[in-house]
């Protein structure tokens, strides 16, 4: 029987294609979750009289790094369960912040794929991966290279 939600293989991964992900919109609990759990108790994500009075961004802004591990969860439900085998590297760059009521998806292009030459039934990915809002603003860009499984996990 077929198992639905398996992950993009590496041959489904060529150089130039392009998809996006579903959205999801950012909460003021996710924030709250999200500084809580990893520490991140930075006054510019625990204190709201410190945004309102002496921070240059104005309004409930999210961590850079939950935009950022919340564009990853949506691209693992779309494109790397049983497929996605690590996460190599990237380049990461913020360009607009992100606020609670925000809604984000994840728009993907590879830039660059290549067989593995010392794992046969391997591939490397890497994407440019746009963090964009729900008002076309561009949050986030960065670069991962992963390595994903190939259909074919014969020898290369």
């Amino acid at each position: 029987m077929e198992t639905l939600g398996i992950g993009l293989h590496f041959e489904d991964l060529p150089v130039g294609r392009k998809f996006r992900t579903v959205a999801r919109t950012v909460t003021e609990p996710d924030i709250v979750n999200f500084v809580t759990v990893t520490g991140m108790t930075e006054v510019l994500f625990t204190d709201l009289e410190f945004l309102r009075a002496e921070s240059d961004i104005k309004g409930r802004v999210a961590p850079g790094a939950l935009a950022y591990t919340f564009a990853e969860g949506l691209l693992v439900h779309a494109t790397m369960q049983h497929t996605g085998y690590a996460f190599l590297d990237m380049e990461l760059k913020v360009h607009n912040p992100v606020f609670a009521g925000d809604t984000i998806h994840v728009e993907c292009e590879v830039i660059e794929a290549r067989l593995s030459k010392s794992r046969p039934g391997r591939g490397l990915v890497r994407t440019r991966n746009k963090i964009v809002k729900h008002d076309g603003t561009l949050a986030i860009t960065y670069t991962p290279m992963r390595m994903i499984k190939c259909r074919n996990t014969g020898p290369n």
